[in-house]
Parts: structure tokens; C-alpha cells; sequence
């Protein structure tokens, strides 16, 4: 089994896990990164042997969202981010759709862009210790990869405007009544726990299966490709007129003079 540097791929029988390895900027996301996963999700979907996926990320959490750096860069070169936004979007998009059953391990931190990935994913496996949230609003940010359209849903209204606009980090216990995550195990047995999932999922894959997930995506959303849309136009419109870049370079700043304490987790993958 081949790897992408920033995709570490691996195949356990039907299921493939796919771990995002940027553990050193806790697998935030950049083009790299999130082109990788891209290409590996083709890859998987072609590959007749793969019946379900494992979303994961290596390091010390699952992912803490984009890359606040890459997108001040981004900002210098082409005055906003929302070219490559549009691209962590799709991809989020191609994982709701995709014919295979995916499931996502999270651990550490899954939070704004990391949180987009977890809501596009069929079942959600946690570590108890994982901080979980949008988080947006705390960076003078807003949602750009379905966060608006797909928490709701997912979370119920109540609790997706309390992590909207407070940009609360919660643990899975505090999501377990809201029905999203389907277990909360340690940090040891998050692995297992989230094979046994795909396992479960794999043995039901086929066109029944793929047919049935492409329903509820249909059936249960309001024409959710326009409400995408309608995100990603008002985060750009956002960019450009609050002056957001000063507040990453504040927060970059206060991060390197007090990093954040991150939860240990022995279990990871």
C-alpha cells in the first residue's frame, strides 16, 4: 500500500484508513494536505478491495482546522483564501457523496476545518478527551467547508448555534444526547473501536448500501449545494471587509507566546 506524505494509507482487509500526517501543525489543513486526501479518496473508490474508510489524523489530534499561516499567506498572494476554501469544501462534499460508508476517528482536537471533515463523514467515532467545536467566531472567521449548513443537521439547532456563536470547544460526551457520535471510547481504544465500525459497514457495502447513503444526502438537506454556496460567498465577503488577517496574526502571536495545552493521547494512530 502506497503512501502520500501528508496521506498515510493503510489496509486492514476491506477497510482502508486514511490518517492525515501533519501532526506537527496538528494535520491543519493546507493544498497539500487536502489535495492528498482527494487523490486517496479516488484512489479508494476505485479500488474494488475497499468497502469502507477510516478517516484519521496522526499526532496529537485529528485535525484543528486550516492552516492559519497557509491562509495568511494565501491572503498576501491573492487577498483571500477562498480559492482554496472552495477546494476544502468540495472535498468534504466528495465524502458526504461518496459511495463508500466513511467513519471518522477523532482524537485531541477536531475543530473548524477539522470539525467540516468529521460533519461530512458517516459515523463519528471520539476519544472521550477530544475538544470538539467550530470555533470560527474566535478568530473573527466564519465557515467556509459546510460547518453553517451541515451542523445543524447533524447536532440539532439548539446546540449548533451554541457551538456557532460562542465557538465553544465541548467533548464528545456533551455531543452524545444530540445522537452525532455513534461511541465514545478511551484513547486506547479508539483504533479498534473505529475498525469495528467500518468492519460493520463494510460487510452491507455494495449498491443498496451507496444507493441508500445517496438518499439521505438528497432527502434529508434543502437544496444543500446553494446553501454551500451561499457560505463560501459570505466567508469571502467577511475576508474582505473585517480585516480578518490582523486577527490570525493576533491569535498566531498569542499561540506562540502561550501555546495551548493540547489533551495526551496515548491512543492514537
Amino acid at each position: 500500500m502506497t503512501s502520500h506524505p501528508t496521506v498515510i494509507v493503510s489496509q486492514e482487509g476491506p477497510v482502508r484508513t486514511l490518517t492525515m500526517n501533519r501532526p506537527q501543525r496538528r494535520n491543519a489543513l493546507d493544498a497539500h494536505l487536502v489535495d492528498a486526501l482527494d487523490r486517496e479518496l479516488t484512489a479508494a473508490e476505485a479500488d474494488p478491495q475497499t468497502r469502507a474508510l477510516i478517516l484519521a489524523g496522526s499526532g496529537r489530534s485529528f485535525c484543528a482546522g486550516a492552516d492559519l499561516q497557509y491562509f495568511l499567506g494565501l491572503h498576501a498572494e491573492l487577498g483571500s483564501p477562498i480559492t482554496f476554501l472552495r477546494r476544502v469544501s468540495a472535498l468534504v462534499t466528495r465524502f458526504e457523496t461518496s459511495p463508500l460508508p466513511i467513519v471518522a476517528a477523532l482524537h485531541g482536537h477536531a475543530v473548524a476545518g477539522g470539525l467540516e471533515l468529521a460533519l461530512g463523514a458517516d459515523i463519528v467515532v471520539a476519544a472521550d478527551t477530544t475538544l470538539i467545536g467550530d470555533g470560527h467566531i474566535r478568530n473573527n472567521l466564519l465557515p467556509a467547508a459546510g460547518s453553517s449548513v451541515r451542523l445543524p443537521r447533524k447536532v440539532g439547532d439548539s446546540m449548533a448555534r451554541w457551538l456557532a456563536l460562542t465557538g465553544a470547544l465541548v467533548t464528545p460526551d456533551q455531543l452524545a444526547a444530540t445522537g452525532w457520535i455513534h461511541a465514545v471510547v478511551t484513547p486506547n481504544d479508539l483504533s479498534a473501536a473505529a475498525h469495528k465500525v467500518a468492519a460493520e459497514l463494510a460487510q452491507h457495502n455494495g449498491p443498496a448500501q451507496s444507493r441508500f447513503k445517496a438518499l439521505l444526502f438528497d432527502l434529508t438537506t434543502m437544496d444543500p449545494q446553494q446553501g454551500l454556496a451561499e457560505e463560501l460567498d459570505v466567508f469571502d465577503a467577511h475576508w474582505a471587509s473585517n480585516d480578518v488577517p490582523a486577527s490570525l496574526n493576533a491569535f498566531l502571536a498569542r499561540k506562540t507566546a502561550t501555546p495551548a495545552p493540547i489533551p495526551s493521547n496515548s491512543g492514537q494512530q
